[in-house]
């Protein structure tokens, strides 16, 4: 197995995770497996093998993976890789974050009787609107991190927080919700993150998620999910994948597996520009309020003791209200106007009107937000595309700043 590698920094696991038997198989690159289905030794055996992967287990040694919708060595090569870099005992592969973050919650609530969620705002729109709805037969109850002491239940299952929060970039003090929480599982959504710059599952989480689509592909080209825990939770969510359908495709596991070698390197580069460019919006007076963590210090000392680095999400309030922002967002030219995030080129959306439409009107992002996405341009360019669209947003529709109005900082 990889993990017995004499690997010891993130960047080299990144390029080799998942990658050691290529000798012993003679390849360079990882193969792909596009079966839908596969032979069986004979019944008994083939029976066993169902019995196994359909629970939540592994392939037998002597066995068959059966059906690509209990197992595929594409996915699980992925999935192996993704560990590594989380350093968990395992990680299992959805076909989207919803997915994953469907089975997380079914597994630990419904499945076993505690239909309590929960959840700590803000959350990615998805996501509140997921445990919002009930659909999967839970009940939820929303609060801030300080206060999950005291939403604890005696069916509380699981615990939901996002950490960078999504999209005003709040930092959750991951260890201090896991004491308040008592023994029940906490999920930490790590998209904004990345294992390069924070590892949850060291810090007394049961699961680290990710919107894989997002930073560790990295290309726009694929969507997906995957959460990091132990082996036991594992087989746990392997159980809802198998009966509910919710497998990665192989050629998406391939496609994540072949970004991970950059994600250390693509995350580093995007923070740098992400910092200047929240340093230059700071001054610009038709922005009234910046969102990045440490830009006011670090308070909290979080950055310093849970997180690696600030990232490479920006979000901005715009002057002018809901006009205003959704006129930025209009005339940017190199940054694309789309939802999504965490690739190569720079993106910008209004969240209160697009991924968070569907949470609450008490929870929503204010209208006047909005979220960039910072990518590999070069950020003299994206500084000065950002420029131009909030002079004519401004010149347009907002007026002028009160005397001795300065933006702030958001320090979380």
């Amino acid at each position: 197995m990889a993990h017995n590698l004499n690997m010891d920094h993130l960047d080299t696991i990144a390029v080799h995770a998942g990658r050691d038997d290529f000798s012993a198989l003679g390849v360079h690159t990882p193969p792909l497996d596009l079966s839908s289905t596969y032979p069986l030794p004979d019944v008994e055996r083939g029976g066993d093998s169902y019995e196994a992967l359909a629970g939540g287990g592994t392939p037998p040694a002597d066995g068959s993976f059966v059906y690509a919708r209990l197992w595929n060595p594409t996915v699980a090569r992925f999935e192996q890789a993704l560990a590594q870099l989380e350093h968990a005992e395992a990680s299992v592969a959805f076909a989207s974050g919803m997915a994953a973050l469907t089975a997380a919650v079914l597994s630990h609530t419904t499945a076993v009787g505690r239909p309590h969620v929960i959840a700590v705002r803000p959350l990615y729109g998805g996501s509140d609107h997921l445990l919002q709805t009930g659909l999967l037969g839970t009940e939820v109850t929303f609060c801030a991190a300080d206060e999950v002491a005291a939403a604890v239940r005696a069916d509380t299952g699981l615990v939901v927080v996002e950490s960078p929060a999504n999209p005003t970039l709040e930092l959750v003090d991951i260890a201090a919700v896991v004491t308040q929480a008592r023994g029940i599982p906490v999920l930490v959504d790590n998209t904004f993150a990345t294992p390069v710059l924070q590892q949850p599952l060291a810090h007394g989480a049961a699961m680290s998620l990710h919107s894989a689509t997002k930073y560790l592909g990295g290309h726009g080209d694929v969507v997906g999910g995957v959460i990091a825990c132990s082996e036991e939770t594992a087989a746990a969510l392997r159980r809802v994948r198998a009966i509910t359908g919710g497998i990665l495709h192989p050629l998406g596991a391939y496609l994540l597996h072949r970004g991970l070698p950059t994600l250390p390197l693509r995350m580093r580069a995007q923070q740098e520009s992400a910092g200047l460019i929240a340093r230059r919006l700071l001054t610009h007076e038709a922005v009234a309020h910046v969102f990045y963590p440490g830009l006011d210090g670090d308070p909290q000392g979080l950055l310093a003791r849970q997180q690696h680095g600030a990232g490479a999400m920006v979000s901005i309030r715009v002057r002018g209200g809901y006009a205003a922002a959704a006129r930025v967002a209009e005339e940017t030219r190199l940054f694309t106007h789309a939802v999504s995030l965490g690739g190569v080129d720079s993106l910008v959306q209004h969240p209160a009107a697009l991924t968070h439409r569907p949470v609450a009107a008490d929870a929503r992002p204010d209208a006047d937000i909005l979220r960039l996405s910072i990518g590999l341009e070069h950020v003299d360019d994206l500084i000065a595309d950002l420029v131009q669209a909030l002079d004519r947003a401004s010149s347009a529709s907002q007026p002028a700043a009160a005397p001795g109005e300065e933006p702030t900082a958001a320090a979380r």
